[in-house]
């Protein structure tokens, strides 16, 4: 009787273990869990934060107009805390125990150099947000920020057309993208006739907090009788104290502008700007831009964080248009599956917030205007230059031997990321 009494007990028991096993899956099944994978703490944090929360404000949008596909979207937030190995074990937690069918995430190219591997091994979607290098179109990855012929070669014809520059600082952050970028624009300016003798390069570690002698260098280059501007892609913390020397070094924007590439709204809310007013940034969008959908997407984000003095920044508006396109792009395939959503958001567009809209190419790189601005004293920007319509984003430099016969392109019969026009033959699988 006892032994009886005891299976009895026994099978109830494991019957309510199973119960409980498969109401634990069916809650997860019922979400679809959206991976974020940004700095929250280390040199980045300053930029990346503000990317998580933007995601966090999607999701919940999102989630208030019924979800997808049915079900709600579940945010699964990791910080890989400016670590650019971490960034790989935290991308492999989300794409293997937490399942996400979409990771939104990393800042710097070396962060996504770092998660590559990943993402091609375990089959899982990258939207990356940030202006990049080029060189590289992978098959799980969808780059929204921008290219350098949509950010870095438009600001260099600017300033030479425009304000007359003829000596250049190319001042960056030591990592693949400050050095690729500036590859590519050392080979822009040589062929059109730059000399070596007028173009001055130099790096500095992430987090780099002297500038006193790097910001005379630059003050001496620029007193050779030649118009001098400085085209920085200078990242992170380190944009504080740099721009903070300039001002003590008493260099304006009339006699040697600064363009950057990684300085943004939100950057300069941490300093006082009135020193580097007349200083330029080039992004595909800024926070002043008046058109009626940035105006709402301000609104949102202020009622969101709940802080109407936020500031938004290109990076979020690229999270907007590749959380849109995804979103977009599994209403179409009716799936989360990662190859079918590929195939499904090529060619897909929505709007952006600049009054234009961003279509998604074969090659994994977005339509975007661009912009020039002038920063002000309240640290906003305001827009001195742009483009007639949006740019096409091209993976592969022009101006750089071995990449201008090389094209990207996720559309049969080609399905290559790598693919050299003469001699027809992808060299790569992915990149």
């Amino acid at each position: 009787m006892r032994r009886r009494t005891f299976l009895k007990t026994s099978l109830v028991g494991l019957g309510a273990a199973v119960a409980l096993a498969l109401s634990g899956t069916l809650t997860a099944a019922e979400t679809i869990k959206v991976g974020i994978l940004h700095s929250l703490s280390g040199t980045m944090a300053i930029s990346e934060t503000t990317l998580k929360d933007t995601m966090l404000m999607l999701i919940d949008e999102q989630n208030k107009k019924g979800g997808l596909l049915g079900k709600k979207l579940e945010p699964v937030v990791v910080d890989p805390a400016s670590n650019w190995p971490l960034f790989a074990e935290k991308a492999r937690e989300l794409l293997e125990k937490e399942k996400v069918a979409a990771v939104f995430g990393c800042w710097t190219s070396v962060s996504r150099k770092s998660v590559l591997p990943v993402f091609e091994e375990l089959n899982g979607l990258l939207f990356y947000p940030v202006q990049y290098e080029g060189e590289e179109s992978s098959k799980n990855v969808f780059y929204t920020g921008a290219a350098p012929n949509q950010q870095a070669i438009p600001a260099v014809d600017y300033l030479m057309n425009d304000l007359g520059v003829e000596r250049w600082v190319l001042a960056g952050t030591d990592y693949v993208y400050p050095r690729t970028t500036n590859k590519i624009l050392e080979a822009y300016l040589k062929a059109k006739g730059v000399a070596d003798a007028d173009i001055l390069i130099n790096y500095t570690p992430f987090g780099h907090s002297d500038w006193q002698s790097i910001v005379a260098e630059i003050k001496k280059f620029g007193s050779a009788g030649k118009k001098t501007a400085v085209v920085s892609t200078i990242n992170g913390d380190a944009n504080v104290p740099f721009y903070k020397e300039l001002g003590n070094q008493g260099i304006s924007a009339e006699a040697i502008p600064v363009v950057a590439f990684s300085v943004g709204e939100e950057e300069l809310s941490g300093i006082d700007t009135k020193p580097l007013v007349g200083h330029l940034a080039a992004w595909n969008y800024f926070m002043s831009v008046d058109d009626p959908a940035n105006d709402a997407f301000i609104k949102t984000w202020h009622e969101f964080i709940k802080n109407p003095k936020r500031v938004t920044n290109d990076p979020m508006e690229a999270h907007y248009i590749g959380f849109n396109l995804w979103v977009k792009a599994v209403e179409k395939a009716g799936t989360t599956d990662p190859d079918k959503v590929g195939a499904a958001i090529i060619g897909l567009e929505v709007p952006n917030l600049t009054g234009g809209k961003a279509v998604m190419l074969p090659n994994h790189h977005i339509t975007k205007p661009v912009l020039i601005g002038e920063i002000q004293g309240d640290g906003q920007f305001t827009v001195v230059w742009q483009t007639e319509a949006e740019v096409e984003g091209d993976a592969w430099s022009d101006f750089l031997e071995g990449s201008k016969d090389i094209t990207a392109d996720w559309t049969p019969p080609i399905s290559c990321g790598n693919f050299n026009t003469v001699t027809k033959t992808c060299s790569g699988q992915n990149y």
